[in-house]
């Protein structure tokens, strides 16, 4: 596997992929280390979860210039990074005991009847370049601690993220193997999700790659979690905080780049507020610093891969050719690496790319609406469902209209985001299953009853 530095164009490392016979063996392996893990203490679990977090801190500079490095984050947003992912070890390493004692239920006199919570074993995690620490750790720090085991397929861009994790458990203490990741191309993945020694799978990513882990898992008759896609809505009220709204809005639809499922991507604004919501909006995103991600003062560094610059290209486009109007931003910077500015296009006509497709960088498309229903309306007018926000000075307002879009999260006067204490993930066309709090570490457990006479 060969690491494009996307800000530069240059190789700056290479590294051996795994064969077939690694996957076996690793297998091999993992099954062993979980017949250990498996009976561990929880509590010896947590503390081991715990060691991870401060490895995590001990050594947050060198896995943020990592991730600079392999995927072009900018290095202030992959040191916040490294800080959530040490964040959700101390969550789970603070909460599991409660997260999975048993639960008592009804019972006859004399009886005793009881839920209890055991792991499956060894769980697949195939996952996405956007995040590269974390959304490994907001899967790996629940279902580890649960007494599962975890085989790690990360994106073929950033294989020296992938190797960091895996020693990241190493210095916390962990036993050999409960956590491995392996270098493999995707064709390799099915050999996996078949093979008897993996009992679940968890994937974040497009919707193609969703659809083809759930069939082959769900041929093998195994549990998924799936994160995939999303076209959130940004739904501004005429009651709107404006300011607020145009600030948030800029930054959440540009964080590490545009490139995030969650990301704001159709602004739906109320025609009372649209013309002086759209000028904010363009001030706060055209005073985003786009440049060299290892600069301090970078808000915005390049996209991950050149293609996928030329494919959100494309996509703005086409979109312009069938009559969108673009405010700011459209062409790639004139510069070496895969850069691309904020970017606006408004009145997009229904049917094309910006309107019907997700767009993972950072271009924003922006629609004015008569009135409150007419936002709803357009808010869930997507195959996607993952996570949406409302901007209302009328706190009740807000949660009304949270309330009738259909998303997997909404948040009112706020950015979406994942947050280790609520559940997250998506419906429809956005994936199915959730990840973090309670719900999450309960994913991949036998949820057994035990009755006792």
């Amino acid at each position: 596997m060969d690491v494009v530095n996307p800000a530069t164009g240059a190789r700056v490392e290479t590294y051996d992929d795994h064969d077939e016979d690694d996957v076996e063996a690793a297998l091999d392996r993992s099954e062993q280390a979980f017949k250990d893990w498996q009976t561990r203490p929880l509590r010896e679990r947590e503390q081991l979860l715990a060691n991870a977090a401060e490895v995590l801190r001990e050594n947050k500079q060198e896995y943020a210039e990592t991730m600079t490095r392999e995927m072009g984050k900018p290095i202030s947003q992959a040191v916040g990074e490294v800080e959530k992912c040490a964040w959700v070890c101390e969550h789970y390493a603070e909460h599991a005991s409660a997260y999975l004692e048993a639960d008592h239920h009804p019972s006859p006199p004399g009886s005793e009847v009881k839920t209890e919570h055991e792991p499956l074993g060894t769980v697949l995690a195939v996952m996405p370049w956007n995040f590269p620490l974390w959304q490994v750790f907001r899967f790996a720090a629940p279902y580890l601690t649960a007494g599962n085991v975890g085989i790690l397929k990360h994106a073929s861009n950033v294989p020296g993220c992938a190797l960091a994790i895996e020693e990241v458990f190493q210095k916390a203490g962990y036993p050999d193997d409960v956590f491995q990741s392996l270098l493999i191309p995707s064709d390799l993945v099915d050999n996996l999700l078949t093979d008897s020694r993996v009992r679940a799978a968890t994937l974040t990513g497009s919707g193609p790659a969703g659809r083809a882990v759930a069939a082959n898992a769900g041929d093998q008759l195994k549990k998924t979690v799936l994160e995939l896609g999303g076209s959130d809505p940004f739904v501004v009220l005429d009651d709107a905080d404006l300011s607020a709204a145009a600030e948030t809005g800029a930054w959440a639809r540009n964080l590490n780049g545009g490139q995030s499922c969650i990301a704001a991507k159709r602004f739906i604004v109320h025609t009372d507020v649209y013309d002086e919501f759209l000028g904010s909006l363009t001030d706060e995103m055209d005073s985003l610093v786009v440049g060299d991600p290892a600069n301090e003062e970078t808000d915005i560094g390049p996209q991950a891969r050149e293609d996928l610059m030329e494919t959100l290209h494309e996509q703005v486009t086409a979109s312009v050719e069938a009559g969108a109007t673009l405010v700011t931003g459209g062409e790639p910077l004139d510069r070496e690496g895969a850069f691309y500015p904020p970017t606006i296009l408004t009145d997009p006509p229904e049917g094309c790319p910006v309107d019907t497709e997700e767009t993972f960088g950072p271009v924003a498309t922006v629609y004015e609406v008569d009135d409150e229903e007419s936002a709803i309306t357009k808010a869930n007018d997507t195959p996607f469902g993952l996570g949406a926000s409302v901007w209302t000075q009328d706190r009740d307002r807000g949660e009304r209209v949270a309330s009738r879009i259909d998303a997997g999260c909404v948040y009112v006067n706020q950015l979406v985001k994942s947050d280790p204490r609520v559940p997250f993930g998506g419906v429809k066309d956005s994936g199915y299953g959730r990840e973090l709090s309670e719900a999450g570490i309960k994913e991949f457990v036998n949820r057994k009853t035990v009755w006792i006479e």
